[in-house]
């Protein structure tokens, strides 16, 4: 996190200090005194000579290509923290999330991420405790993923009148050639890592007007996968290394993510509805109690933040890929089973 270059050391603090600060917010401390509070739940900024305290980060760079992205979650536009019925998004879930989305665009190139530098706008009113917890949760996601070459190495804290939260992470290739959304060509076999569908579900169930114990078991999985989402970080490696030739973090929907392969390869992506199944059949139950068809979740639902590639048809489909469809020449489209979808899956701009 950012510094304060006039109270870059944390000043003595009494217990009954430490008390109200707990109990208040953001606009009770200085910037320093919050600092003080979060920098020791991210654990330490492993692989950095220099982490959070200073005017940046020193990373010791590896060998070979840097992998750079950078993501956004805004209040009100990518999560809420009070839904209908009363359920509160945690800072932990926030967290979570933010680290899971930036992770799963490095895994996407095929790289492994090896640091993250996180800002935090914050209105005033914001509980000190909700602060603390998104910092937990973002150390518990890049722990609990496997993302063990990286780290939280700094940031910036900031007021304002939304809450915002933008991580950029970095990565190596490890001597593996990034995997690019351009290079899938006829004959070409498409498969998905991880899971489609389910963070869908899960955000259907927190904005419907059922109550989520409605859904049970399955329910409270289901909007685990939305608020806390677990992409497949050993998977991007080891495509890159099988030979895969297009791959993206399916994070928008798989067909609105397809269509963006299908552009920048220049081909026609079939989806197979069959293979599909294997994903909207478990979601079932829940779409039923919604009156929705759960292959909507499947083709149309985003933040699973599994994988798509594209695979030569010699290649053999690494561990975790299923084959969900197929490559064929043509204008840049995504049908299934050769037939136009009107699934567009999410748009930052168009809700």
């Amino acid at each position: 996190m950012s510094h304060d270059p006039h109270n870059g050391v944390a000043t003595a603090r009494s217990p009954a200090d430490d008390a109200r600060a707990r109990r208040g917010t953001v606009g009770d401390v200085s910037e320093g005194e919050l600092l003080a509070r979060i920098l020791p739940l991210l654990g330490p900024a492993s692989g950095a000579l220099v982490g959070p305290g200073d005017d940046a980060a020193v990373l010791v760079p590896e060998a070979g290509p840097l992998v750079v992205s950078m993501d956004t979650l805004v209040e009100d536009h990518d999560f809420r923290l009070l839904r209908p019925g009363g359920f509160r998004t945690t800072g932990y879930d926030v967290g979570w999330k933010s680290a899971a989305q930036n992770l799963s665009d490095v895994n996407a190139m095929g790289g492994v991420a090896t640091s993250l530098v996180v800002s935090l706008t914050l209105p005033s009113p914001t509980p000190i405790a909700w602060v603390e917890d998104c910092a937990r949760g973002l150390a518990a996601a890049i722990r609990e993923l496997g993302a063990q070459s990286c780290s939280v190495v700094g940031g910036d804290l900031g007021g304002g009148a939304q809450l915002v939260i933008t991580a950029a992470v970095t990565g190596a290739m490890r001597g593996l050639t990034p995997v690019l959304r351009s290079g899938a060509r006829a004959g070409h076999v498409l498969a998905v890592a991880g899971t489609l569908g389910r963070a869908a579900a899960g955000l259907a169930i927190l904005e419907g007007a059922r109550p989520p114990a409605d859904f049970g078991q399955l329910g409270e999985e289901l909007i685990a996968a939305q608020l806390r989402p677990s992409p497949p970080l050993a998977a991007g490696p080891v495509a890159a290394g099988a030979g895969a030739s297009a791959m993206l973090d399916i994070s928008d929907g798989l067909v609105r993510d397809a269509q963006r392969i299908a552009a920048a390869s220049g081909v026609h992506l079939d989806l197979d509805p069959a293979a599909l199944r294997k994903y909207s059949g478990p979601l079932a139950p829940a779409a039923d109690l919604l009156g929705v068809d759960p292959m909507d979740w499947v083709l149309g639902g985003g933040e699973d933040h599994g994988l798509l590639a594209a695979f030569p048809p010699d290649v053999l489909l690494p561990p975790g890929f299923t084959a969900v469809g197929s490559v064929r020449p043509g204008k840049p489209q995504v049908t299934l089973a050769s037939q136009a979808t009107a699934l567009t899956g999410w748009d930052h701009f168009a809700h």
